[in-house]
């Protein structure tokens, strides 16, 4: 798995922000260490030198991952 990025806290319309750390798309699903699927990249936002993600949640226990490293699962997200 590669690493994307860290979860940096979860903004009141309940997305997660992301600051990424390598490349990422739209629609991509981010997972945890484990590999359990915990986001979908919603969209890239701030400047091209440093984007963050804005995700749609997959799990109801997301505020546990803040703080956290996200990963690009193998194979295609």
């Amino acid at each position: 798995m590669q690493e994307i990025g860290e979860v940096m806290h979860i903004a009141g319309s309940g997305r997660v922000i992301v600051r990424l750390s390598a490349g990422a798309r739209e629609g991509q699903v981010l997972c945890d260490e484990g590999g359990t699927r915990v986001a979908r990249i919603a969209e890239i936002i701030g400047p091209t030198a440093a984007p963050f993600a804005s995700a749609a949640p997959l799990t109801n226990s997301i505020s546990r991952h803040v703080g956290r490293r996200v990963f690009a699962p193998g194979g295609r997200g």
